[in-house]
């Protein structure tokens, strides 16, 4: 299951983990990305709290977790390659895994129709 989030993150969701990455609308809002700061593994993120920093040429900005969880995983590929999340951000350009404390909670995130509708008045 994918959800969305009103700040541009997404999720994939399976079971009790998500995978988590930033939309394609964010990328290309934020253009050429040349850095991408993660959470170790391990860490224990509340909802809402800042997980990530990317980079870009244009600015820099945080992804904030979506849900509380633990991080499991990060993509260490971004590290050496950070232009993954400009060439493929729903998929090779994903962020970090999250165990989420509630997985309920992500009931509540925007389904693909529903981010498609709220970025066209943004």
């Amino acid at each position: 299951m994918m959800k969305f989030t009103a700040a541009h993150e997404w999720l994939v969701i399976d079971g009790d983990v998500a995978k988590v990455g930033i939309t394609k609308f964010a990328a290309e809002q934020l253009g050429d990305i040349v850095f991408v700061e993660l959470p170790e593994e391990g860490t224990v993120l509340e909802e809402g709290a800042e997980a990530a920093v990317i980079e870009s040429v244009k600015a820099a900005s945080e992804v904030y977790a979506p849900a509380a969880g633990t991080v499991l995983e990060v993509n260490a590929k971004l590290d050496e390659n950070p232009s993954l999340v400009n060439d493929d951000p729903q998929c090779d350009g994903w962020f970090f895994r999250l165990k989420l404390d509630d997985p309920a909670v992500c009931n509540s995130l925007m389904d693909e129709g529903e981010y498609l509708e709220f970025i066209k008045k943004v």
